[in-house]
């Protein structure tokens, strides 16, 4: 859509009562703050961690409650550039170090001043040698927007105002701090005629209803209002989820899932399988941005209703518990009982695969059924990040341990470009696939110590001679030649997939065709040295390669090769076997032997979530559990181990036999129970059912 059909659809009524809602928090905040002030301003009137909830700080105010001027939620509290954590402690930006708090302040205080006194002069150019405010951008662009709207709009995402700035037909400027990008949009804006009439902070509304740069991340959570649900009438009628582990504290102050997870360890010692997870789902909630969508569920088959958030994460303490909280507009006409249960809808968390989000939103008829949809308007957030890698690079190597779907994710991505489905898992996948790699556009290929320059590019190989009396040699076109020469007339995109890419010898294979994989080296010729030929790589060829780290590290990777290639991780993903066999909880168990394996191997020897699904689907019973464990996992895991009995038991600890040093051969009917109580023993407190 151009931007002059959006503006025809836009509806300015819709969005009135926001507008004037933003408009009065910019007002309570310039009235609370007056400019005169901010000289004199103490640090308990600033600061983040100081004083009750109840008094109300200039970062708690801009983040937390003024959430219709603009939203700067989501992230640690390390916007603030200067705050109080939990334990006491003053955390300061990187300028700060070294400084005490009451100079930090003064320091930190100075330079906003001279913000706001230079954005009074118009003299904007000064701002960028604010060093101190060049580590919070979000909030120092939100507080001259405050003070100046006149001259800003109420959009701080650097991300964001690029892509708006390219929307508009602006080139974007590298590296440009939050305020200068904020100013080039507005210029655009002002030029841009389908915008005229528009306030600044309809622009905002505008931009993110019609352009949401947000769209192609967003992932669906399902999240359960406390067990049982017993918080869904609070959580509806003041339209907000809210989660447990209250015992963290406030979620803004933890700047990674590894402090968090520390955080968790401490407070909650009896979940040693579950904490990482935990502390990523947490950061996960706390980073949910106005505009994502949230399935509030009832055990493993009711649907509640389906929400889109609409402010920015908080820590409420006015609360007896469940004081994680996050705004969110409600849809409860979405309500509805799900065909089949959802066995990974037991825990709080769970992310909502891109099909079934689709089936729970898509319109119904007034007799209760709903309308087809299709599949293929879904593409998956993986697929648009290995997507967004080649567009920057040409050529990508999905890496990771075994069983993380790396394979699995090129074919997606390979049927996107092609422009057939996305969606891997559904009845027709063997045949899409089939029918993709059947074509000139698409060639798949695994790599092999024996693969070599002839087989990829060209070289003199025997054949028969038309008599039959013996062979003779001929100068063949190797795979990537032939691909090369169909896209060299073709305005598609072609597409070599090249699995376990890492297993062949890739200074041998690619040879002099290395340079020109560099995009700005597409299209430029270059002569073979066998048959003397002019040959180019045309910019529409697109190379995703696999790797399985746990065969070779991506470090052992020839430079040249390694340079000219984007690498994306590919981990194993607990969410993907969001679902229990018995008392195991699977995504736990996932964690908690991963991380054993970080410990005592390496983080590239993890097992990928491959092993504990069955047909794409969590694995639902004792028996698909018991053939996972013993004929995939323990051999792996053998494997691995060399030999090293100590280091096998480091591992799979009680579940390997002290007399013999060989994993117990454990009944099909005990192995869950005995696996839960190995890796995911104590009490749970993470069950919505």
């Amino acid at each position: 859509m151009d931007i002059h059909a959006a503006v025809a659809e836009f509806d300015r009524s819709a969005y009135s009562e926001r507008l004037a809602a933003g408009e009065s928090q910019r007002q309570q905040i310039v009235e609370l703050f007056p400019l005169d002030e901010w000289p004199s301003m103490p640090l308990e009137r600033y600061a983040l961690g100081v004083g009750q909830r109840s008094e109300m700080t200039y970062c708690r105010l801009l983040e937390f409650v003024a959430t219709e001027f603009g939203s700067i939620g989501g992230g640690s509290a390390r916007k603030h550039m200067l705050y109080r954590h939990k334990s006491g402690e003053w955390r300061l930006a990187p300028p700060l170090m070294g400084l005490g708090v009451d100079e930090a302040w003064q320091r930190l205080r100075s330079e906003f001043v001279a913000a706001f006194d230079a954005v009074e002069r118009q003299a904007f150019a000064e701002l960028d040698d604010l060093q101190v405010l060049t580590s919070g951008q979000t909030l120092a662009t939100k507080s001259m927007t405050t003070y100046y709207p006149q001259h800003f709009l109420p959009i701080y995402s650097s991300t964001h105002l690029r892509k708006f700035i390219a929307l508009l037909g602006g080139t974007p400027e590298r590296n440009a701090p939050a305020w200068r990008s904020n100013r080039q949009l507005r210029e655009l804006v002002r030029k841009e005629p389908a915008l005229e009439g528009m306030s600044s902070s309809e622009v905002m509304r505008f931009l993110y209803a019609s352009f949401d740069p947000r769209e192609q991340k967003r992932v669906v959570w399902k999240i359960a209002p406390g067990p049982g649900a017993r918080l869904w009438d609070e959580c509806r009628t003041h339209k907000y989820i809210r989660v447990g582990w209250d015992e963290v504290g406030d979620l803004t102050q933890y700047t990674s899932d590894t402090e968090l997870k520390h955080a968790l360890d401490t407070e909650l010692p009896d979940r040693p399988g579950g904490n990482l997870t935990k502390a990523r789902n947490l950061v996960a909630f706390r980073d949910l941005e106005p505009g994502d969508r949230i399935v509030a569920n009832q055990g493993k088959s009711h649907v509640l209703a389906v929400g889109t958030v609409s402010g920015g994460y908080y820590f409420d303490e006015d609360l007896t518990e469940y004081r994680h909280v996050v705004p969110v507009d409600w849809d409860t006409s979405l309500a509805q009982d799900l065909a089949e249960p959802q066995n990974g809808w037991v825990p709080t968390f769970a992310k909502v695969p891109e099909q079934l989000f689709a089936q729970l939103t898509r319109p119904r008829t007034v007799s209760g059924a709903t309308s087809e949809f299709d599949p293929a308007a879904e593409i998956p957030a993986a697929v648009t990040r290995v997507q967004d890698a080649l567009v920057r690079k040409g050529q990508v190597i999905l890496y990771g341990p075994p069983g993380t779907g790396k394979t699995r994710l090129a074919l997606q991505t390979a049927l996107v470009a092609t422009g057939q489905s996305a969606a891997l898992g559904n009845p027709a996948e063997s045949q899409e696939v089939s029918h993709m790699l059947g074509s000139d556009k698409v060639q798949l290929v695994t790599f092999h110590p024996s693969y070599g320059y002839e087989d990829f590019v060209e070289g003199y190989k025997p054949v028969d001679t038309p008599n039959g009396h013996g062979l003779r040699l001929q100068l063949t076109d190797g795979l990537f030649h032939n691909l090369c020469t169909a896209a060299a007339d073709s305005d598609d995109t072609f597409l070599l997939i090249i699995d376990e890419i890492n297993r062949g010898d890739l200074p041998r294979i690619f040879g002099e065709l290395v340079t020109l994989l560099e995009s700005d080296k597409r299209g430029i010729p270059l002569r073979l040295p066998i048959s003397k030929r002019t040959f180019t790589v045309p910019p529409n060829v697109r190379i995703i390669g696999t790797m399985n780290t746990a065969d070779r590290s991506v470090s052992h990777l020839d430079a040249a090769i390694r340079r000219r290639f984007a690498f994306v991780e590919i981990g194993p993903d607990p969410d993907a076997v969001s679902g229990s066999v018995g008392p195991l909880d699977l995504a736990s168990f996932l964690t908690s032997l991963n991380t054993r394996i970080a410990d005592h191997l390496d983080p590239d020897h993890q097992i990928g979530h491959a092993y504990l699904l069955s047909n794409s689907e969590p694995l639902a019973t004792d028996e698909e559990l018991a053939a996972a464990f013993y004929h995939d996992i323990v051999p792996l895991l053998e494997d691995y181990c060399v030999g090293r009995v100590e280091l096998l038991r480091e591992i799979l600890g009680d579940l390997i036999d002290q007399d013999t040093g060989r994993p117990a051969q454990i009944a099909v009917a005990d192995l869950a129970a005995a696996l839960a109580a190995e890796f995911t023993a104590g009490p749970d407190r993470d069950m919505d059912a």
